[in-house]
């Protein structure tokens, strides 16, 4: 890891590095992933899976099949409590955050969101659901939560991320 401090630190991104968010959203609703491309298609790295509208490597295209795959794992691990879900400042975080909804409700998923959907640190998601698995406050213990947190995390800003955090919390 660098100790070197960027130029950049503290001081106003010059316009050279901006990004045209509204051209990032369009891109992310209207592309559609080539999945005989490799960068194209949905790759879980590290944690989660990352990649920008513009370059197709992260689209609604992705984010709803990515959500299913959830849903569906869901059901067979018997995951029936609530999916926490937390989104961060990047601006493909709520159009991708909207997509997911649409599958979670079509499955039928109570999902938790932070009031007037704010932004939501990623660890406050997993202590969400490791105080609901451990029947902290509204658990029924019944039931095992999981989450999704939408950021591509220290990525830059024409990125979006997506990370399912199952029942243990990480």
């Amino acid at each position: 890891m660098s100790t070197r401090i960027s130029p950049l630190a503290g001081r106003l991104a010059p316009a050279s590095v901006l990004i045209d968010t509204d051209k990032l959203v369009a891109a992310y609703y209207s592309e559609r992933p080539d999945p005989t491309v490799p960068a194209q298609r949905v790759a879980f790295g590290t944690s989660g899976h990352r990649g920008s509208a513009f370059d197709v490597s992260f689209n609604e295209w992705h984010v709803l099949a990515i959500t299913q795959a959830i849903c569906d794992y869901r059901r067979g691990q018997g995951i029936t409590g609530p999916l926490f879900m937390g989104i961060d400042t990047h601006a493909l975080s709520v159009p991708a955050c909207a997509s997911a909804l649409e599958v979670l409700a079509a499955n039928g998923v109570d999902v938790v969101l932070a009031a007037d959907h704010e932004f939501t640190p990623t660890p406050a998601i997993s202590h969400a659901i490791v105080k609901h698995n451990r029947g902290g406050a509204g658990s029924t213990r019944q039931t095992r939560a999981d989450g999704i947190v939408v950021t591509p995390s220290h990525n830059p800003p024409r990125d979006g991320g997506f990370k399912y955090n199952p029942p243990h919390g990480g």
